[in-house]
């Protein structure tokens, strides 16, 4: 007789999930609008540092640190949402929805928290219209131009 060795898969629940993200962006030499991606821990793709929200935490307060956390930037972050955008990750059945700020990045630090987890890049807007993962993310940089 054979055992049955298939794990029963209990369903998880999904649930949206508030994040809050930054548009981190400067001006070159030229004046051109520069936009800094920060690749993914999981797989790499390009996007904006996010995440979620601390109790009590404002989205443009958590947009900032997690700019710092991800990507070494600080800042003047505009407390008014830019706009927003929704994704889901393949390892989870939750919805995130992400509150974007704009901002704009007056000094990055060498040493912050996600350094060694993270690759990061400056892009020139319309390369970083074109790369971005998420396409509510796309739409809200091409309100940029």
């Amino acid at each position: 007789m054979r055992k049955n060795t298939e794990l029963l898969q209990v369903p998880v629940p999904s649930r949206d999930v508030r994040q809050a993200g930054a548009i981190c962006c400067r001006r070159n030499k030229n004046g051109d609008l520069r936009i800094l991606l920060v690749g993914s821990r999981r797989n790499g793709r390009w996007g904006v540092p996010k995440g979620h929200l601390d109790p009590g935490e404002t989205t443009a307060a958590a947009a900032l640190r997690e700019a710092f956390e991800e990507a070494g930037v600080e800042g003047s972050v505009d407390p008014d949402v830019f706009g927003s955008f929704s994704y889901r990750k393949d390892s989870t059945p939750h919805r995130y929805s992400v509150s974007v700020h704009l901002l704009e990045v007056s000094r990055m630090t060498t040493e912050f928290p996600e350094k060694a987890m993270r690759k990061q890049k400056w892009f020139p807007l319309k390369i970083a219209i074109r790369d971005v993962a998420q396409p509510g993310l796309r739409t809200l940089l091409q309100r940029l131009r």
